[in-house]
């Protein structure tokens, strides 16, 4: 089952069972994979873009959660999570802290990182492989602490 079916099959699924607030996120997922398939020369959209698309949706939940809270708004705040929620079940397990932290020691020593200077070379490396797995954001502050222990 792909991507795709696996999202219309859970719309459907949250259809019969009457859960608006899961069919919401469930569509604007579905919108976007749409607007992917539309856009490009293919029909067809990847396993790895779905996830990239979805994982973007998760941030945006979680980035307008975080201001409802600061606003105050609760009610708002805890529909944003919800979705938030339903969206993170479609996206690969992230990995800890402590694996990328790993993962970046390993990287260091196999390009010969020497210091600061190769941030560059670390983060072109690191984020692809490590797409999907892990924040861009957690990477690039590991690779800086690394780094600054050289």
């Amino acid at each position: 089952m792909t991507f795709t079916e696996r999202i219309n099959s859970d719309i459907k699924n949250a259809m019969l069972a009457k859960e608006k607030e899961k069919l919401a996120a469930l569509r604007d997922i579905k919108s976007k994979l749409l607007l992917e398939a539309t856009s490009g020369s293919g029909g067809e959209v990847s396993e790895e873009t779905a996830v990239k698309i979805c994982m973007k949706l998760h941030k945006q939940r979680m980035e307008t959660y975080q201001i409802y809270i600061a606003q105050g708004r609760e009610d708002l705040a805890a529909d944003e999570l919800f979705q938030a929620n339903v969206i993170e079940a479609y996206l690969p397990a992230m990995l800890s802290e402590e694996d990328v932290r790993a993962k970046v020691k390993e990287a260091i020593v196999n390009l010969g990182a020497t210091g600061p200077q190769d941030m560059g070379k670390l983060m072109g490396t690191l984020s692809a492989s490590l797409a999907g797995q892990a924040d861009g954001k957690v990477i690039s502050s590991l690779v800086k602490e690394e780094l600054g222990k050289l």
